[in-house]
């Protein structure tokens, strides 16, 4: 290990101090959580991604818009499935009266209507909802490598800034004048923390913009899927002929009644009240 370190970085770290080290520890564990998080949300990424083309390559061969729904096929790591199986339980309930197929539930189908656009409004809610919380999940635990990437450099400097007072502390009680050979060991001590703020710093960085791309890329295409699906559903199971109902002209309302004020009792007080204001 100290083969791989420089010869200035493994010197403050033989003569660092209690402070630098607490601040050491500190990155060290937002370095370990960064990571943690990188490779999960890495390894999630691609399983998502992977378990949506499998869906997705299911769901266009199929026969039927709700053939899946009805052979209760699941795919736990994709966010297709889970937006599509919430806009089938919303359809289900309106056209079947229920949220979930049961054994009758493909004859119940056959025979059953089509559905009003407002009904068609509440499966696209149960849709964006969906989208919604797909998207929570796949931006969960990101503060934590946004911390790591935001604090870690001042984490580092406060570790330098901590380690030079010191180091003038030390020069202003000492009695003979400081050399360099004396002052070397705690400027290179303050020194440490800002270099290892980095190393936590700029890795997190790399990865946090990585991701973060990924994740918009995806929240995108799961928007799509959700258009495409509107639309595969709008046109099989939406009647569009329910015309709106026609609201009256203003003619049909007649002319509106206005109050006149022009008369001999102008004053919108009361007549008797009136005449003994104008008396007093």
């Amino acid at each position: 290990m100290e083969s791989l370190l420089s010869p200035g970085l493994q010197y403050g770290l033989e003569h660092s101090t209690l402070t630098c080290w607490i601040i050491c520890g500190i990155l060290a564990l937002l370095s370990i959580t960064s990571w943690a998080v990188i490779l999960s949300k890495h390894f999630l990424l691609s399983r998502v991604h992977r378990a949506n083309l499998s869906f997705l390559r299911e769901y266009r061969d199929s026969n039927h818009a709700l053939e899946q729904f009805q052979r209760r096929e699941h795919h736990e790591y994709s966010p297709y499935y889970h937006i599509y199986h919430a806009a089938c339980r919303e359809m289900a309930w309106y056209l079947v009266g229920e949220d979930e197929p049961g054994e009758t539930f493909a004859a119940r189908l056959q025979g059953a209507g089509r559905i009003t656009p407002s009904q068609m409004g509440a499966v696209q809610s149960a849709m964006e909802r969906s989208v919604a919380e797909a998207s929570l999940r796949l931006e969960a635990r990101m503060s934590w490598v946004a911390t790591a990437l935001s604090g870690a450099p001042f984490l580092g400097l406060l570790g330098t800034v901590w380690g030079m007072l010191d180091t003038f502390a030390m020069m202003t009680a000492s009695e003979s004048a400081a050399d360099l050979a004396a002052l070397a060991p705690g400027i290179t001590t303050a020194l440490v923390t800002t270099v290892l703020g980095l190393l936590v710093a700029i890795p997190s960085m790399v990865c946090y913009n990585s991701l973060v791309n990924r994740i918009r890329g995806m929240v995108v295409r799961l928007d799509n899927f959700a258009s495409e699906l509107s639309a595969g559903l709008d046109r099989t199971f939406v009647d569009h002929r329910f015309s709106t109902e026609i609201l009256p002209s203003m003619s049909a309302l007649g002319s509106p009644s206005m109050p006149a004020f022009t008369g001999t009792n102008a004053s919108p007080l009361p007549a008797a009240m009136h005449a003994a204001h104008l008396r007093a």
